[in-house]
């Protein structure tokens, strides 16, 4: 375990020099993270809660509240505890019907089975990636049609850092009363009509893993709208202790709080979040301009001026009339949906020069242990997942890896 964290920990060009990974956390310069860290450990604060998380919550308020939104942050130990207490504040229990965006990691729909309640799957539409708004509406309506009552919460994606058709989807939760909670956990710093993912649902998601826009090592974020809201996930990330001077609970609760430790890495990081999120936009202007020479290859780009993407991931698309130069090594089941054989080709080939490129995420509805849920599919999210290619895209990778890792393409395929 020190190993690993001792790997993870190495400075960024010495990393470099033996691969180039998909996005790994790189610290600030000034040494900030060691900083706030040393001041917990001097002050004795090595516990859930503290200096460092009041202050992380505060900054995250204050760097969010600049695109006009008045938001109310609760900083806990990971992005799918957050999704948890926002169901949970949504009223979501056993038997309910959640609905969750097919297209996206598994971390989105867990917590609607731990509650008890039942996830209902959305497909992507094709520009954003992100839920199909149109779809949305047409399985609400059937859903009450089915069961009589409706979905008692919605969860939207944005996918990659590319926001999700958030005006039209606001609408839809809005017309039929059903809260929307909004996952950012790859979208802090992206924005959609001048507001911040995050921002414009009942709920709002971030992620703190060692692989997102920022990290505190793990941990995540609540987005309320309200002080009241706030208290009231702080209640529950706490085991919902009364307000006694001993122990009495009238509610279950959840050990969801962050570590003051994890708090102070993460008040460092907010002090290189805004150039983090320009260095992946620089990225995705390379690998965008660099593809539109390459006849096969599908940068995934912003649908249109209302759309502010981080660009967490830069990804592309691999027509099928794509040749690779290396025959599959596939040892995948025959019966199982997987990549196409030249993506597939083509990640291995990057792999060899040491370059981590990733599928896109395999949709939930394609995932064996969310295959008897209700889906209401497009064929859109499968399509993306055969041909589609994650880049690295994070603070370590340079222009100059992105020129390369590019090169590597072009000889690689015909």
């Amino acid at each position: 375990m020190w190993l690993t964290e001792r790997i993870l920990m190495v400075d960024c060009d010495e990393m470099k020099k033996k691969s180039i990974y998909l996005c790994l956390a790189q610290m600030s310069r000034s040494g900030a993270e060691q900083q706030y860290v040393k001041e917990a450990f001097d002050t004795n604060w090595i516990t859930p809660l503290g200096p460092n998380v009041t202050a992380f919550e505060n900054d995250i308020e204050q760097w969010m509240n600049r695109s006009g939104s008045s938001k109310y942050v609760t900083a806990l130990s990971s992005g799918t505890a957050a999704i948890h207490l926002a169901l949970l504040m949504c009223g979501v229990t056993h038997g309910d019907e959640v609905i969750c965006q097919s297209f996206t990691f598994c971390a989105s729909a867990n917590p609607i089975i731990y509650l008890g309640a039942i996830p209902v799957l959305v497909d992507s539409e094709k520009d954003s990636w992100n839920m199909d708004p149109e779809l949305l509406e047409h399985t609400i309506q059937d859903r009450i049609d089915k069961t009589g009552k409706k979905p008692k919460a919605i969860i939207v994606v944005h996918l990659y850092g590319m926001p999700a058709n958030m005006n039209r989807l606001v609408e839809i939760s809005h017309k039929y009363a059903i809260p929307l909670v909004e996952d950012a956990a790859e979208a802090m710093g992206a924005g959609f009509d001048n507001h911040y993912c995050g921002t414009m649902g009942t709920y709002g998601v971030f992620s703190f893993n060692g692989n997102k826009m920022i990290t505190t090592s793990g941990g995540g974020a609540l987005i309320c709208s309200s002080v009241e809201e706030k208290n009231k996930a702080l209640f529950y990330a706490t085991q919902a202790r009364e307000k006694y001077p001993f122990y009495h609970h009238e509610s279950i609760g959840y050990n969801y709080r962050m570590s003051n430790v994890s708090a102070g890495i993460g008040r460092g990081q907010m002090t290189v979040l805004d150039e983090h999120v320009a260095h992946h936009r620089r990225l995705a202007h390379y690998y965008r301009s660099a593809f539109e020479r390459m006849d096969g290859i599908l940068f995934h780009d912003t649908p249109g001026t209302m759309y502010n993407p981080n660009f967490w991931l830069s990804t592309i698309l691999i027509q099928p009339s794509v040749k690779t130069k290396n025959k599959i090594d596939n040892s995948f089941p025959a019966d199982m949906v997987a990549p196409n054989e030249n993506v597939e080709a083509l990640r291995q080939l990057l792999q060899m020069e040491n370059i981590e490129t990733r599928p896109l995420w395999k949709p939930l509805h394609l995932q064996p242990v969310f295959s008897s849920f209700p889906i209401y599919e497009n064929g859109t999210s499968l399509s993306l997942f055969r041909q589609g290619l994650c880049l690295p895209s994070g603070p370590c990778v340079t222009i100059e890896d992105a020129q390369f890792i590019v090169k590597k393409i072009q000889e690689f395929i015909f």
